[in-house]
């Protein structure tokens, strides 16, 4: 599992002050979850939402600019799941102009959020509690769930349904977001995936043999210890690109696993940054 791979180990570089204001923001907004709030003078509207999906009601997290209609955007988190970092992330890009829809990806387990924070997932507690709903999940599950919340986004009065779906997906949510374009390949434009793992496997159904399936643009945003680890993936994921015909901006970046979410012990806010402003051109041209 990539999320294994973090290290954090590593010395905890502090959260940004504006980061942590975002998370703060949030946990002062949770009250408002399961209506339509408005954050104060942030222009963005938000709420805590129920999606059905083949497998049962999947929760999420939905935010938006409070008017107009903007592309819609799948985010999977990474193994920690749906909590205040994801949402603050997700509040970050949509101030840029997008819908974003934070799902947790553990629903037929538990509603969100499973974890507070991603150190939780270091602690023998965390690991017993998000195991058995690590194995519950599947490609073929998490295809139909993407089906579904693409549906979703496309029916609701915040999403510019002309223009294409986005997703993104941070380390075992990266290759959950190639999913998301090979389930729905008439919708989804752009993928952005950091410090994914499992893009490259020997399986038949390895997300890197799905781009010839799918017509969107990809960013794969790679940590500096996975490519130490695995240094042949990022040249697997550029020849399937290039042999698919698919648009993909593959670099390894100058931080380590999880170094794109501010409650990971190894967050590096300006290589996040740098990946956010690539995934925002990226986003441009849905």
């Amino acid at each position: 599992m990539c999320d294994e791979l973090t290290g954090a180990e590593q010395a905890s570089p502090r959260m940004s002050r504006r980061v942590f204001g975002q998370i703060g923001a949030g946990a002062a907004l949770a009250a408002c979850s399961g209506r339509e709030a408005l954050a104060s003078g942030s222009g963005l509207a938000e709420t805590m939402v129920s999606i059905p999906t083949p497998d049962g009601m999947a929760d999420a997290f939905f935010v938006h600019p409070g008017s107009g209609r903007v592309p819609g955007v799948v985010m999977w988190p990474d193994i920690a799941g749906l909590r205040e970092a994801k949402k603050a992330m997700a509040r970050r890009l949509a101030d840029k102009g997008y819908a974003v829809l934070v799902v947790n990806q553990y629903y037929r387990s538990a509603r969100a959020p499973v974890l507070g924070t991603f150190a939780e997932w270091r602690t023998p507690a965390g690991q017993a509690r998000l195991k058995p709903m690590i194995a519950a999940l599947s490609p073929e599950g998490t295809e139909r769930d993407a089906a579904a919340f693409v549906r979703w986004l496309d029916g609701q009065p915040s999403v510019d349904a002309r223009r294409g779906i986005g997703t993104n997906g941070y380390c075992m949510g990266g290759p959950f977001a190639v999913r998301t374009a090979h389930a729905a390949p008439d919708r989804v434009r752009g993928v952005a995936s950091f410090h994914g793992g499992g893009l490259v496997t020997d399986l038949p159904d390895s997300p890197h043999r799905l781009l010839a399936t799918t017509r969107a643009s990809y960013l794969f945003a790679v940590a500096r210890n996975d490519d130490a680890k695995a240094p042949a993936d990022k040249d697997a994921l550029k020849a399937a690109a290039a042999a698919a015909g698919r648009p993909a901006e593959v670099e390894v970046y100058a931080a380590d696993h999880g170094w794109t979410v501010p409650d990971s012990p190894v967050y590096d806010q300006a290589e996040a940054d740098r990946a956010f402003g690539r995934m925002l051109a990226l986003f441009a041209t849905l």
